[in-house]
């Protein structure tokens, strides 16, 4: 079926059509016209919705998704539909699963899942067999099997020596390490940031220190050994300094920051409410505005939604006892796009895409329809309503937001709010 997307103004500041008001035609998954009004033929479906906008599709770099093992929290059918909604026509899942995916066989699976939707999902093999930390898991297999990087979710490289080895090994395929910033003899028991909040709550604090003294550790390691390293969900105003400083030598080195992070800062805790609960720890308003500071400036390469589902179980309950972890794709752009500027907000929406993917996708004629649908002026309260997870953990629950997001085409494929 051929799609005509009616009057959409495109967003897209790398290319030749940036600010245009015009139809878009796509046959057989490409696009095939772009002009300012175009005749559909037979059997065209016609998407027409008031302030219609689009911009090439969107690239998250660290999503988790329950299955295998944890299908409660969230299928991969059920993710990919939530992530398509939300305007992402790929995405780079966690390896936290059960079995944790270490392997090439476990690798095809999610790739296998992922094919032929809206959302292609690109699985991030453990560093670490099983996840625990000790040896390297099967690295080539699983890059010969679709990974496009390897990293042990929320749990830090603690073997200085594993990183350096794994550093150098993966330099034989270009493959991606990531390292979680998280020194756990600092954090110790610690469960949120620890500044005046945790004092005035009575809860122990992760010092800024914890995570800086990981990333500075790491980017000496990176800078002996070579290789890519790419440094997830930093939340301290230090951070962004001595990453910044690393790419001034030249170090081949990125980073993501977390949107609730950018969005919120550890005042929200005040009411002890564990949706709030995520690792990093809420920094400080300083940290905060040091992070956006730090993403307009390209010292921070991308953001993601770092969207971890959890169980009820798991987060009613005392604060010291509950998980980590948001969910965050269904407001991902809503806070991005209360925060930056339109076409900021879409030009690191999308930016992850050529560290982990190695590609670029375009928005001119002949190219393939990867396709993101939304409204930049829509204002709402973020509700339940708006949740389409199976877990409901998010973070941005009656929060002021702006930007709504229709749905996205990818190739032959669209996931679009009817």
């Amino acid at each position: 079926m051929n799609i005509l997307l009616r009057s959409v103004t495109i967003i897209d500041p790398q290319g030749k059509h940036h600010g245009q008001q015009s139809d878009i035609l796509i046959k057989n998954g490409k696009i095939h016209t772009i002009a300012g009004q175009i005749t559909p033929e037979k059997n065209t479906r016609i998407i027409e919705k008031d302030n219609l906008h689009v911009s090439r599709g969107w690239f998250d770099s660290s999503v988790c998704f329950g299955e295998p093992g944890y299908e409660e929290r969230e299928t991969l059918a059920n993710g990919i539909k939530v992530a398509g909604r939300s305007g992402f026509t790929a995405v780079a899942v966690n390896p936290n699963t059960k079995p944790v995916t270490d392997s090439s066989a476990q690798i095809a699976f999610i790739s296998h899942k992922g094919q032929r939707t809206a959302t292609t999902l690109h699985p991030v093999g453990a560093l670490t067999a099983g996840g625990q930390g000790v040896d390297l898991a099967e690295l080539y297999d699983m890059q010969q099997a679709g990974a496009v990087a390897f990293g042990d979710y929320k749990s830090p490289v603690t073997n200085p020596n594993l990183l350096k080895i794994a550093l150098q090994y993966t330099q034989n395929f270009d493959g991606l390490v990531m390292s979680f910033p998280l020194e756990k003899s600092i954090s110790g028991k610690g469960v949120v940031n620890e500044e005046a909040t945790a004092i005035r709550l009575g809860l122990k604090g992760i010092p800024a220190l914890s995570e800086e003294l990981q990333i500075a550790r790491d980017l000496y390691i990176l800078e002996y050994t070579g290789g890519k390293l790419h440094i997830p969900t930093i939340s301290t105003e230090r951070g962004v300094t001595l990453i910044k400083e690393a790419k001034k030598k030249g170090l081949d080195v990125s980073c993501s920051v977390a949107i609730h992070h950018l969005f919120l800062s550890e005042e929200v805790l005040e009411g002890f409410d564990t949706r709030y609960k995520v690792m990093p720890p809420l920094r400080t308003d300083k940290d905060r505005k040091a992070l956006i500071k730090g993403l307009k400036d390209g010292t921070i390469d991308m953001v993601t939604s770092d969207h971890d589902p959890r169980d009820i179980e798991l987060k009613k309950v005392e604060f010291d006892h509950a998980d980590y972890g948001s969910i965050g794709l269904e407001s991902a752009f809503g806070a991005l796009n209360t925060l930056l500027p339109l076409e900021d907000a879409i030009r690191v929406l999308g930016a992850g895409r050529r560290r982990f993917l190695k590609e670029e996708t375009t928005l001119e004629e002949g190219a393939e329809a990867d396709l993101t649908l939304f409204d930049p002026q829509h204002t709402y309260t973020f509700t339940k309503g708006h949740i389409l997870s199976t877990s409901k953990n998010s973070a941005f629950l009656k929060q002021e937001l702006k930007g709504y997001v229709f749905g996205v085409i990818n190739g032959s494929f669209t996931e679009i709010e009817e």
